[in-house]
């Protein structure tokens, strides 16, 4: 049985976790285009190396980073987001005001 360290609730089955994606810069979701939006979202640097990914801990509920080795598939660290974001970012994007139909 393949065991992840959650950094809420300690040791855990694998079974219990669901993959985020790699932690990488967001581009301006608003201003972007949908090539640099498609980038972010779909396409990762597929080296061997050591990755800092996003992680679901889905019983409960809780969000952390691991950072993994992508040739041994070995977990080297979990933690909590916080250790590296220190300002939260609201995806809410607010609709722009529609403009006046001229008759």
């Amino acid at each position: 049985m393949k065991i992840m360290n959650c950094p809420l609730n300690g040791p855990r089955n694998i079974s219990e976790f669901v993959y985020g994606g790699e932690v990488k810069p967001m581009p301006d979701m608003v201003n972007c285009s949908d090539k640099e939006w498609a980038e972010y979202v779909f396409y990762y640097d597929n080296t061997i190396r050591i990755v800092q990914e996003w992680w679901f801990h889905s019983p409960s509920g809780y969000w952390f980073i691991a950072e993994r080795h992508t040739a041994s598939d070995e977990i080297l660290k979990t933690y909590d987001p916080s250790e590296i974001f220190k300002e939260r970012i609201d995806f809410e994007v607010k609709a722009k005001p529609a403009q006046e139909v001229v008759s």
